[in-house]
């Protein structure tokens, strides 16, 4: 890596904000276009959301972000040590959601694919998740 950084804050969604506004200033270093930083924005928000509404429900913990640059590529982390995801392919699904009774859309997971190069998640029942976002950030 040629540049990291690593960000915790308590899961209460106020600071869904701080936590896109800080790595889209991360990502910055690499000037990305609008567009790019848009995208970053909204699936670090989709990420975060999910850790605090899913992860820990109505419990208060940690959300961990994990970001490094490597090249033209930025890596992007979020870590929960909430209740983890039983079924990680049903979760990916569209328009699939676990808390119907929030009116939530269950699309998290697609926004955070359709806007990043890659997306990986890892997780554990009753020990957490983790989401491992990717972005190449094309040189104009």
């Amino acid at each position: 890596m040629e540049n990291e950084m690593k960000l915790e804050f308590l899961s209460k969604s106020n600071n869904e904000a701080f936590a896109r506004i800080t790595v889209a200033a991360f990502a910055a270093q690499l000037d990305p276009t609008i567009e790019e930083l848009a995208d970053i924005k909204t699936a670090v928000s989709e990420a975060v959301t999910n850790s605090i509404i899913h992860g820990y429900e109505d419990n208060m913990g940690l959300v961990k972000i994990n970001c490094g640059i490597s090249g033209r590529e930025i890596t992007i982390e979020i870590t929960d040590n909430g209740k983890g995801i039983t079924n990680i392919e049903e979760a990916r699904r569209p328009l699939y959601t676990s808390k119907p009774n929030l009116e939530r859309s269950g699309m998290g997971f697609t926004i955070m694919e359709s806007f990043m190069n890659e997306v990986r998640i890892e997780s554990v029942v009753g020990i957490g998740t983790k989401i491992i976002m990717k972005k190449v950030i094309e040189k104009i």
